[in-house]
């Protein structure tokens, strides 16, 4: 199996890992993505993201000769799909937008031959693989004679290259002869499991696994909305819960982010919405949750211009959807910075993952909390534990004043 050629088209968060990794695992690979920027950053054996350990990896795959991008797809025997799949977020409820997957699909169609392998990685609604298995024999393909699978990720930004290896796979073929032969792809590179089922309950158990923790973060961020209407400490309260044995609350935040989690349960929702009742619930307390932030945040400096009889300096301290990454997607955080610019001159913003952005001239954290009258700490960021704050008016929306272990 490793003597094939693999074809990774979308190079991101997800697919360049697996295609370093896959290169360091001795496939030769071909990278696609459309930016020609990022083709260029990893041909010179570097990354454009931030991710633990994801550079040696990038590093040893490229000098080896093992990994090459490039900005079209190229001929392989493995082709991978790993785009985007936002989604159009128009009217009450969002619906999927899978342009990026069929646009992909288009372009990988002159390359595939008999018994090539297409596998679709990409987060996305059920019955995507069949679009897939549908838009290569519209394009004259002949998907009888190719294996066709869905295989979602399950990696936490953070620990991806271990994740990539350690945890268990879902595949799921159109056909139980494209589940094998994936399958044993998969088995080459996976420490894990492989589970093998269709392509449509595959596509419905990655959606299931990112509604159920959207949930229950909901039932964290309206905990804290309930405890600061009460005058409670939510980080004590969720402490003391949890120890109950059958309670594992977890831990609230300023909202939702990432690709997945703030995505994922739209597309079950959009399908089915007469019967997505609390999933849809859920993600309108996580939306709310950054909606509640900014007026909180508008709300004390509104007293502190009362008090001091000029107008606060505010930071807004983390951009990113997570602690200790530099991805911003779906981030409640930006969104929340991005409010409060449009009401606050010189708005101080912090995003240490991040060495520029377009619509922040970004600050150091130390700089900030020098300069600042309020500070807004939206993301948990190690750079952030343990700074001198005394005197200082801060707003925790991620724990950062109280450490506590969520067990």
């Amino acid at each position: 199996m490793k003597n094939k050629t693999v074809c990774v088209v979308g190079l991101g968060y997800i697919g360049l890992p697996t295609a370093a990794l896959l290169a360091n695992n001795g496939y030769q690979v071909i990278g696609v993505d459309v930016d020609p920027k990022v083709v260029e950053t990893i041909n010179q054996g570097k990354i454009h993201i931030v991710e633990p350990d994801l550079d040696s990896f990038v590093q040893s795959a490229v000098f080896s000769g093992r990994l090459k991008a490039y900005t079209t797809p190229q001929a392989g025997d493995i082709f991978i799909l790993s785009v985007p799949t936002p989604f159009y977020n128009t009217g009450e409820i969002p619906q999927p937008n899978l342009e990026y997957v069929l646009t992909a699909t288009k372009a990988i169609a002159p390359y595939i031959t008999t018994g090539n392998l297409v596998i679709l990685e990409s987060t996305s609604p059920v019955g995507t693989t069949t679009q897939v298995y549908e838009t290569l024999k519209a394009e004259g393909v002949d998907v009888e004679n190719i294996f066709i699978a869905y295989c979602p990720e399950r990696v936490l930004p953070g620990k991806i290259m271990v994740e990539l290896i350690e945890n268990d796979r879902i595949v799921g073929g159109i056909n139980p002869a494209s589940t094998q032969e994936v399958k044993t792809f998969y088995k080459t590179f996976v420490q894990g499991k492989v589970l093998e089922t269709d392509s449509q309950t595959a596509e419905m158990s990655k959606l299931v696994e990112n509604s159920y923790r959207d949930v229950n973060i909901a039932f964290a961020n309206e905990l804290s909305l309930l405890s600061d209407a009460n005058g409670i400490n939510v980080y004590e309260l969720i402490r003391l819960a949890n120890h109950h044995p059958r309670v594992n609350i977890l831990q609230p935040g300023c909202g939702v982010g990432g690709h997945c989690i703030a995505v994922d349960p739209w597309f079950l929702v959009a399908k089915n919405p007469d019967l997505a009742r609390l999933i849809h619930t859920a993600r309108k307390v996580n939306d709310f949750k950054a909606d509640w932030v900014i007026e909180k945040v508008k709300s004390t400096a509104l007293a502190f211009e009362l008090e001091q009889h000029r107008k606060p300096k505010i930071a807004c301290m983390g951009l990113a959807f997570k602690p200790d990454i530099d991805d911003l997607r779906e981030s409640p955080a930006l969104a929340i910075a991005k409010a409060l610019q449009t009401q606050f001159e010189n708005l101080l913003v912090v995003e240490p993952n991040i060495k520029q952005h377009i619509d922040f001239n970004l600050v150091n954290y130390n700089d900030a909390v020098e300069q600042a009258d309020i500070l807004v700490f939206l993301v948990k960021h190690k750079e952030f534990i343990g700074l001198e704050l005394d005197g200082r008016l801060v707003l925790d929306f991620c724990g950062i004043l109280t450490e506590v272990e969520f067990k």
